[in-house]
């Protein structure tokens, strides 16, 4: 991560605030933000809802790869929010870590839960859950990405977390490694 400067990317489960925060961590650094999921929908004129139905979500992946990579390629230094579950795949998790500075906002599966009982949106994944069902399926699904989300330059705890908040983090952290 040295040399010129890089992206900013922020990964966690759906709900820990990528998209708001990167948003407004962009703001304040003075970027370009790029949310990989409105990028998608976007480049392919569909609803991601609609290319998991159409697709399935290894459809889905396969174009978010190519997204991803089309974004690497064409967009100045940028904060961007990835999906949800785009590192999830070991070339993904590669190229994002060899392009810029990977931020992991960690909340709970309760915390998670929380949010997105209050704003469910249209998230795929979570299709037809209970409520009373969130907690678990979200702590599931957790578990299966943690192993990907721990490979992140930097983990932040991501409850009540402004961008202020997580823009001295990344300066801290950046200070830290500078030696590298």
């Amino acid at each position: 991560m040295q040399g010129a400067q890089q992206h900013i990317f922020l990964t966690g489960f759906m709900g820990s605030g990528k998209s708001t925060l990167g948003k407004n961590l962009a703001g304040l650094l003075q970027l370009n933000f790029i949310d990989l999921d409105s990028y998608i929908e976007t480049h392919e004129k569909k609803t991601i809802p609609l290319i998991f139905e159409q697709q399935g979500e290894t459809g889905f992946r396969e174009i978010e790869n190519a997204c991803l990579i089309e974004v690497l390629k064409v967009q100045p230094t940028s904060v961007i929010a990835l999906g949800g579950g785009a590192i999830c795949s070991a070339r993904n998790l590669t190229l994002v870590k060899n392009a810029g500075l990977l931020v992991y906002l960690e909340l709970s599966a309760t915390d998670l839960a929380n949010r997105l009982k209050n704003d469910p949106g249209d998230r795929p994944l979570l299709k037809n859950i209970p409520n009373e069902e969130l907690v678990q399926t979200i702590a599931l699904k957790l578990s299966d990405r943690e192993l990907f989300y721990r490979q992140a330059h930097l983990t932040v705890n991501g409850s009540d977390l402004s961008a202020a908040t997580l823009q001295q983090k990344i300066i801290d952290f950046k200070k830290e490694n500078s030696h590298n």
